[in-house]
């Protein structure tokens, strides 16, 4: 009984979806067509996740300093109450912090207060310059494992298709446990871009945090001077 029971339920749910509503043989017909696009959509995000991060690497190399020169060199123009000098030594010096310290230094005739306060807003200014695409590395990173599931899933409704139309051959099980193993290489891929992704962003995050912080320390020590000689 309960056997008839569930080949008649199966017959219906099978029936329910050939004569299913326009959305969702349209989403049936997306399914057959199979998941590899989403193979090829991850390899491109992983592609441009390298270029991303090769590119913003080789930025923060080009604009790498010397924190503690720069610190030196900041202080014995500064005790010579030469701020011109400074601001000239620095000129073609296109790191955040000679930008930011320049940037306040040019208004060291309003007082240390008006100098910390400009440097702050510099600071902002060049976080966005140095975190130029990390938020693709972010949304890649999270999304990335998303849309490898969702590979799996169009590869399981594949399946399941292909299980309703078998026949002959190596058997329905064979050629459904084939398509299921190729549906969830998709979720692996999607995690293969989603970890470099994650970690790519973490490193260069902390490599402007770090910049970030040795330029609010030049910005502090350059107000100070100021503070000491008024």
């Amino acid at each position: 009984m309960n056997t008839h029971f569930l080949g008649a339920h199966a017959l219906l749910a099978q029936a329910d979806v050939q004569h299913g509503g326009w959305l969702t043989r349209q989403l049936l017909q997306v399914a057959r067509g199979g998941s590899e696009w989403v193979l090829w959509l991850l390899v491109v995000m992983l592609v441009f996740v390298l270029i991303v991060f090769i590119e913003r690497l080789l930025f923060l190399r080009r604009v790498r300093t010397n924190a503690e020169e720069m610190r030196r060199q900041m202080t014995e123009f500064l005790r010579n109450h030469d701020v011109q000098g400074l601001l000239d030594a620095w000129e073609n010096d296109d790191s955040m912090e000679s930008r930011v310290v320049r940037y306040g230094l040019r208004e060291a005739a309003r007082g240390p207060d008006a100098v910390l306060a400009l440097c702050a807003g510099a600071i902002g200014t060049e976080r966005l310059r140095y975190e130029k695409r990390f938020s693709y590395l972010a949304t890649v990173g999270s999304n990335a494992p998303f849309i490898g599931l969702f590979g799996t899933v169009i590869g399981v409704i594949l399946a399941f298709d292909q299980l309703q139309d078998a026949s002959g051959g190596g058997g329905p099980s064979t050629a459904v446990m084939g398509v299921i193993a190729e549906a969830l290489i998709a979720t692996g891929i999607g995690l293969l871009v989603a970890i470099p992704a994650i970690i790519f962003f973490n490193l260069l995050k902390q490599r402007v945090a770090k910049t970030v912080s040795h330029t609010k320390l030049l910005a502090q020590s350059a107000a100070a001077f100021l503070r000491d000689q008024a």
